[in-house]
């Protein structure tokens, strides 16, 4: 296979990456924009369909867009270890970590919340009280 002969639906089907975003990977250079033809097609090569699989599976491993800037950076440096590739990894392991600690706590807040509310027809409703913060005030005085 020539470097440059993949059209973009092609690539888009052989990465599963939408051809909007990639255009907008290429925006904001994360892809390189690919040569054209004559009749100013994108055609891209092998470099950009490997450089896009691995954004796509960084980004669905939820890594963002900077993370994925600094994750090519060191791999396309030529002088990485897999250390430096480590530590990027557990970094965002770590910030994973505690957005699903956020969620649990946002959950259990929920839970508690809604099993206050016996639902019905009375206009007063403890889930309001507790997002208005009214509920369980013992100074009426308290900012909200």
């Amino acid at each position: 296979m020539r470097d440059a002969s993949i059209a973009i639906g092609e690539l888009s089907k052989r990465t599963g990456v939408h051809i909007e975003t990639i255009r907008y990977y290429e925006r904001v250079g994360l892809l390189p924009d690919p040569p054209r033809t004559a009749g100013g097609h994108r055609v891209y090569g092998e470099s950009h369909l490997k450089r896009l699989t691995l954004i796509a599976r960084a980004r669905d491993l939820g890594f963002s867009l900077r993370e994925v800037r600094a994750l090519l950076a060191t791999a396309e440096s030529g002088s990485f270890t897999c250390d430096e590739m480590r530590a990027m990894t557990l970094d965002h392991l770590a910030s994973i970590r505690a957005k699903i600690a956020d969620l649990k706590r946002l959950e259990a807040t929920l839970a508690e919340v809604s099993a206050k509310c016996r639902g019905g027809s009375t206009p007063e409703c403890p889930i309001l009280d507790t997002l208005y913060g009214t509920a369980n005030r013992t100074n009426a005085g308290k900012n909200p």
